[in-house]
């Protein structure tokens, strides 16, 4: 029920329609304090769990101030513009700004999580404290946004919930969020179901009129709201999604085959178990890579102010991943199926944009952690959340320019933050459970993505792609040992459409996709791609922060509109068609940059100041670009020639080697006559 793309939608504007809302000339009124009629229970179980996050974010609300500005346009228009648009990029629901004695106030809106139906046992866990969920969400982007500022020469500081120096609801009524009705404050789309939280700040930031009290706000939710006016979140699209069950997402993957085996064939007994030491961002630390790229590789995503201001709170709550677990198990968690909806519809409560649950299987376990500690598999179930790294943003970027590692810190930091949270929660109700986040982890999240049903492995390689936010997106695993009903794998014609696409192959811009056919690699059939020429272009891209360029040109990276439904349907259903679907995107120009998305300032952190870059990436599509597989080498860098996990020294890389191992390296279809045929419809 998607009509209007958001693409004509200024980004600043958020998925409401509140620029459409009558505003008042004069000041918000304050006649009375408003009142909650929401019941708060501090003993719920997400209020307890959430405590040490809501702490820790607490430590973080204000800092040091950069010595200078950063160069960029500092009219209060455009400051304004940009926070707004940042806080949207964080999924906040609605933003507004007001003046305050000391500068300027933004103010953060955020809805309160749909509660889950009365016989899900996550009902009783999350009920009554709907203000911790708000307090997680606003922490963490107040807290974002508060560092942004710093970064940029303006004195800034977070507040939410019980870490607050100003009144949230009269802030809410000055930026025209929100008005005091019979007593209670409330919002013309969502009404009391809302939570606050506010950045103060000393830059001059263009403010919001409050909405005109006189209104009667029946006739805001006209015809031009239920049919997304304006390139707005339609209300039948909310309506739609209030209306599913809380264990599904706001994608239909429940109507995507579900198949036996994973359409990738991966041979079990043939999968090495490796040390973290041999991932290829961590060689490129020990210095396996060069110096070059041992030198920028602690800042490659961070080098940007806006992700920076990320990673203090990614890496402050590491520790919080894992801890102790109750002695006794709480009673009523003994049938797997009810325990995996459970489990689902607290993800989703949390903010998690898909999850699906898999067995963890031993081979997806690292061998040994960074310190060189043997990992010894400990769970037997696999809960994976994937975090959509936001469409709108991708339209406006080239996929490696400067956001592009704010787009996947983004993705990191919530899925760091609900991971930890959810798994601190099923500890408290008796279970062992642990989250592994990006920075952190003791598990292979990729092998997990695809058996819990989240996707297909893809011509990205070492990615899997999902049908409906396709490859733009990140993931955070949470193992368990609470009993699961687990998900199959799922077969939407993935493995045709990449062999006949090769869009993102030819739009790489370090040529690290593959140009030719899947070839068996430590035991996984898949498109290997040349992983040192990636990891190399991303740690040092100098016109950019990290690369996300396949995501961006993907055909599958789409917004959910009618019209792309209609085609992943006919690309599903008829396979003759997806030569000529991936032809057609090319010709419509999905992949291009879209200028009006752009809303980021090109920044870059040079020896502790934020500097003018040197350039931005501005690549175009190359739809002429020929792709010849025989002129196309990969390296390959098998378990067997990866460093051990007790090498800390340099172990440097043998190219050489690596290119001619690409000779003797058996291909999938050899591996298919001799393997029984895996991917067919389950009974």
């Amino acid at each position: 029920m998607k009509f209007l793309s958001v693409r004509k939608r200024p980004p600043e504007l958020g998925s409401f329609p509140m620029e459409f809302i009558d505003r008042s000339d004069g000041v918000g009124e304050h006649s009375a304090p408003p009142k909650s009629t929401a019941e708060v229970r501090d003993d719920a179980l997400l209020a307890r769990c959430a405590e040490p996050f809501l702490e820790l974010a607490s430590s973080l609300r204000d800092g040091d101030v950069a010595t200078e500005r950063a160069p960029l346009d500092h009219s209060p228009e455009a400051l304004a513009r940009q926070m707004k648009a940042a806080a949207y990029f964080l999924d906040t629901s609605m933003v507004g700004i007001c003046a305050t004695d000391d500068g300027s106030a933004i103010v953060l809106l955020i809805e309160h999580p749909r509660l889950p139906e009365k016989d899900n046992p996550a009902r009783a866990w999350i009920e009554g404290a709907e203000h911790s969920h708000v307090a997680l969400r606003g922490s963490e982007v107040a807290n974002t946004l508060a560092g942004y500022l710093r970064w940029l020469g303006y004195p800034a500081k977070a507040h939410f919930a019980d870490a607050s120096d100003v009144d949230l609801a009269e802030l809410a009524v000055d930026s025209g969020l929100a008005e005091v009705r019979r007593g209670q404050l409330t919002n013309p789309f969502v009404g009391a179901a809302f939570g606050l939280a506010a950045v103060t700040t000393g830059a001059p930031l263009m403010a919001d009129r409050p909405l005109d009290a006189k209104r009667h706000r029946i006739f805001d939710r006209g015809p031009g709201y239920w049919f997304g006016r304006g390139g707005a979140v339609s209300g039948l699209e909310r309506l739609k999604h209030s209306l599913r069950p809380t264990h599904l997402s706001r994608y239909p993957m429940e109507r995507i085959r579900r198949v036996k085996e994973p359409t990738t064939l991966i041979r079990e007994d043939e999968v090495p178990r490796v040390p973290s030491r041999a991932g290829f961002f961590s060689r490129a630390a020990h210095g396996d890579l060069g110096d070059k790229a041992k030198r920028e590789v602690p800042r490659f995503a961070g080098k940007h102010p806006f992700a920076e201001a990320m990673e203090v709170l990614m890496e402050a709550q590491l520790p919080l991943q894992d801890g102790a677990t109750a002695p006794r198990n709480a009673p009523g968690l003994t049938e797997p199926e009810a325990n995996a909806r459970a489990v689902k519809s607290l993800c989703y409560a949390l903010g998690a944009d898909l999850v699906g649950i898999c067995g963890a299987k031993p081979y997806a376990w690292y061998s040994h952690d960074p310190e060189g500690k043997e990992i010894e598999p400990d769970h037997r179930y696999a809960i994976v959340m994937l975090f959509d790294q936001g469409y709108a943003t991708m339209e406006g970027s080239s996929g490696d320019d400067w956001i592009s590692g704010a787009q996947s810190y983004r993705a990191y930091m919530r899925g760091g933050q609900i991971g930890s949270v959810a798994a601190a929660m099923l500890r408290d109700l008796g279970h062992d459970a642990r989250c592994h986040s990006a920075y952190k982890g003791q598990v292979l999240q990729i092998p997990l993505v695809l058996l819990a049903g989240l996707g297909e492995l893809s011509r990205i390689g070492e990615l899997v792609l999902n049908p409906f936010v396709g490859p733009r997106f990140k993931s955070a695993v949470i193992t368990t040992d609470l009993p699961l009903a687990v998900d199959r794998p799922v077969d939407f014609g993935l493995q045709d459409m990449c062999s006949k696409c090769m869009k993102c192959a030819r739009e790489c811009p370090s040529d690290a996709i593959s140009w030719g056919d899947k070839v068996m690699f430590n035991g996984y059939e898949m498109w290997k791609p040349d992983v040192e020429r990636c990891v190399r272009y991303r740690v040092t891209n100098p016109k950019g922060s990290s690369c996300g360029r396949c995501m961006k040109t993907c055909p599958y990276n789409h917004e959910g509109l009618l019209v792309h439904n209609a085609f992943l349907k006919l690309a599903i259903a008829a396979p003759w068609s997806r030569s000529w679907i991936a032809r057609m995107d090319d010709k419509v120009g999905n992949g291009r940059r879209v200028p009006l998305q752009k809303w980021w300032s090109d920044l870059e952190i040079v020896d502790g100041r934020v500097c003018q870059p040197r350039g931005a990436n501005k690549r175009e599509l190359e739809p002429d670009k020929v792709l010849d597989p025989g002129k196309h080498k990969i390296a390959y860098y098998p378990a067997s020639v990866m460093p051990r996990a007790d090498q800390t020294e340099p172990v440097p890389i043998d190219r050489k080697a690596a290119l001619a191992a690409g000779l003797e390296i058996e291909t999938a279809r050899q591996a298919r006559c001799g393997s029984k045929a895996s991917g067919k419809a389950a009974d």
